[in-house]
């Protein structure tokens, strides 16, 4: 297995614990929470999906899936565009609002994207810095294991919500 395959592996772990945290949801069940401070399932899936969205981009060069493939549209959320989530406060967690469908698809198009990004990585890609706002500097490699983190964290928050809710 070279670093590409082991990436691609880590965000398609990502994928499979969002899809069985969100699959077969209603949007009711999905905008629930477990009290007026915590976050949805819909909420964490759809922000882990921009946060990955928004960081491939960047660190590709290339255009967020939100905007260039209409998806953003497709939410119609009182947001701005370029909304990430990070920083939200209750009423805007509230906000988000979607269908199983739309977030695992969105999430599905985020993955095409990074999966054909990381592909094509090298060893030597890694070293890359991307971010120079920091003391060290981020690398590429340490930007992609920060984003599989968030993701498995925040696909793990919803996989746990939705079994409290299912409990209920």
């Amino acid at each position: 297995m070279n670093v590409a395959e082991l990436i691609e592996d880590a965000f398609g772990r990502v994928r499979e614990v969002l899809h069985h945290a969100v699959d077969g949801l209603s949007p009711k069940e999905l905008a629930e929470r477990l009290d007026s401070g915590a976050n949805s399932i819909a909420w964490l899936a759809w922000h882990l999906a921009r946060v990955q969205d928004d960081h491939i981009a960047e660190v590709a060069g290339s255009g967020q899936v939100w905007t260039t493939d209409g998806w953003a549209d497709r939410f119609g959320l009182p947001l701005d565009p370029s909304d990430t989530g990070y920083g939200h406060t209750n009423d805007e967690v509230a906000q988000v609002q979607a269908s199983a469908d739309l977030l695992t698809g969105y999430y599905d198009a985020v993955h095409e994207v990074t999966t054909r990004y990381v592909r094509g990585l090298s060893d030597a890609d890694l070293d890359r810095i991307v971010d120079d706002r920091w003391d060290p500097a981020v690398t590429l490699g340490v930007r992609l294991v920060s984003v599989i983190s968030d993701g498995l964290q925040h696909a793990g928050q919803a996989a746990y919500v939705r079994g409290v809710l299912a409990r209920r």
